[in-house]
C-alpha cells in the first residue's frame, strides 16, 4: 500500500478548497490588488484572535517572521540569542542572518523542546533573547522560559511554526513571548499556496514597529521616508485570502491529526514491538498538541534501515533532523563538536516521522505500524 509522508492534494481536493479559493483568486487578479490591503488586515484580525492575541503583522515566510523580530529588538553584532540545536535550520539561521550569536542549549529527551533547565547558566551580560522552539506541535515550558527571561530581562521569540494553535497551561502559541512567530510552508499545519508566516505579538508598539520593518522601516505616514532600516518582508494578499479560507478549517484537521495520533498509539500497543520503538509524549501542561509531525524514536541503529525498509514498501517516512544544527559546517565558527549536547544527538540519530496528515486512512496507519513491526520483529 502507498503511503505518502504528506498529501496536500488530498486537503485541496476532499475539502473542496477550490471551490472557496478560486474564485478569491480570480478577485484578487481582477482588481490587480497583489500589496496590502483588506485581505491582509483580515487575515492578520482572524490569527490574532485564534492565537489569543492582541495583533499579528503578516510577513513573506516563517524564516522572515524571526528575522523581523530580532531586527525589531535591534539584537544583532556582539548580541546573543539562547535556542536550541534540535529544530529547522531557520531558527538559527535567523539569529546568525542579522549578526547574532546563537547560543546552544540541549533539549528534554521526552518532548525534544529547550530544556528550560538549563538556560540560566547560558545567560551571559551579552544575552538579549530566548528563542525557544514549540518542536512537532507540542510547545515548550513556555512558563519557566517567561519567568526566566523576566528575571533577567530579556526578550522572548517563540518559534511556532510547527505549533498554530497548541496550546501549554491553556494559552496559545504565540501569546506566551514578545513575538509569536508561524510559518504557512505548504506542509504545515496551515498551509499556503508558497511561501507565508506572521508576527503575533500583544505589544502595540512593536506592532507597529514590525509593520514598519516589513516595508523597509517605511513611515507609513510619511512617503519615502525611513524611520529604519527593515526589509521587504510583505505577506502578499493571494496568500492571506488562501490562508484566511483553510484557517476555518484547521481546527477539524488538528483534531483528525490527533485522532490519528490516537490510533497510532492503539496500534503500536497492541503490536509485538514492545520497547523496540518510543512514541510521543505529550508532557505535563501540554492542553492541546497538533501533531505537525508524529515522531517515533528507533533504536540504536536501526532507524535508517527501517526508513529503506518503509521506502520499499512505499512507505514515506522522514528525519527531522538529522544533525543537530551545532554541527552543522556553516556554524563551525561557534567552536562547537560532538558530545557538546548529547540530547539533541542522540535524537537525531533516533528520530523518525510517520504519515499523520488528516486525510490519512485507518488503513494506512495500519499498514504502516505493520512494516515497522515486520522489519523490527520478523
Amino acid at each position: 500500500m502507498q503511503v505518502q509522508l504528506l498529501d496536500v492534494k488530498a486537503q485541496y481536493n476532499e475539502n473542496n478548497l477550490r471551490d472557496e479559493v478560486m474564485p478569491l483568486i480570480d478577485e484578487i487578479c481582477s482588481n490587480q490588488a497583489f500589496v496590502g490591503g483588506k485581505k491582509i488586515e483580515d487575515f492578520e484580525a482572524a490569527i490574532a484572535e485564534y492565537s489569543g492575541c492582541k495583533y499579528a503583522c503578516g510577513v513573506s515566510s516563517g524564516s522572515d517572521a524571526l528575522i523581523i523580530s530580532l531586527m525589531v529588538e535591534g539584537i544583532g553584532a556582539g548580541d546573543e540569542v539562547i535556542t536550541t540545536p534540535f529544530t529547522f535550520f531557520a531558527t538559527v539561521g535567523a539569529i546568525w542572518r542579522v549578526g547574532a550569536k546563537p547560543v546552544f542549549v540541549d533539549i528534554d529527551p521526552e518532548d525534544f523542546n529547550i530544556n528550560p533547565e538549563l538556560i540560566e547558566s547560558k545567560i551571559t551580560p551579552n544575552t538579549k533573547a530566548i528563542m525557544p522552539v514549540h518542536l512537532y506541535g507540542q510547545m515548550a515550558k513556555m512558563d519557566k522560559i517567561m519567568a526566566i527571561a523576566k528575571k533577567h530581562n530579556l526578550i522572548v521569540i517563540e518559534d511556532a511554526a510547527q505549533a498554530i494553535g497548541s496550546e501549554y497551561l491553556n494559552k496559545r502559541a504565540g501569546s506566551y513571548g514578545d513575538y509569536g512567530c508561524f510559518s504557512f510552508y505548504p506542509s504545515k499545519n496551515l498551509g499556503a499556496f508558497g511561501d507565508a508566516g506572521i508576527v503575533t505579538t500583544n505589544d502595540e508598539e512593536k506592532y507597529e514597529r514590525l509593520k514598519m520593518f516589513r516595508n523597509h522601516g517605511a513611515d507609513p505616514k510619511t512617503r519615502y521616508t525611513h524611520k529604519f532600516v527593515g526589509g521587504n518582508f510583505r505577506l502578499d494578499a493571494l496568500q492571506a485570502a488562501i490562508l484566511h479560507v483553510k484557517l476555518k478549517y484547521l481546527d477539524k484537521w488538528s483534531a483528525a491529526r490527533q485522532s490519528n495520533a490516537v490510533e497510532y498509539k492503539q496500534l503500536f500497543a497492541a503490536s509485538k514491538i514492545g520497547g523496540k520503538v518510543r512514541l510521543p509524549i505529550t508532557t505535563e501542561g501540554i492542553t492541546r498538541h497538533i501533531y505537525n509531525q508524529f515522531c517515533i524514536l528507533v533504536e540504536d541503529g536501526k532507524r535508517d534501515a527501517l526508513q529503506a525498509a518503509l521506502g520499499r514498501a512505499g512507505i514515506g517516512s522522514a528525519v527531522y533532523y538529522p544533525l543537530s544544527l551545532h554541527l552543522q559546517e556553516c556554524f563551525a565558527d561557534l567552536g562547537h563538536k560532538e558530545g557538546d549536547f548529547p540530547i539533541s544527538e542522540k535524537m537525531s540519530r533516533k528520530i523518525l516521522a510517520l504519515p499523520i496528515y488528516p486525510e490519512a486512512t485507518s488503513e494506512q496507519r495500519k499498514c504502516v505500524v505493520s512494516e515497522i513491526e515486520k522489519f523490527l520483529i520478523g
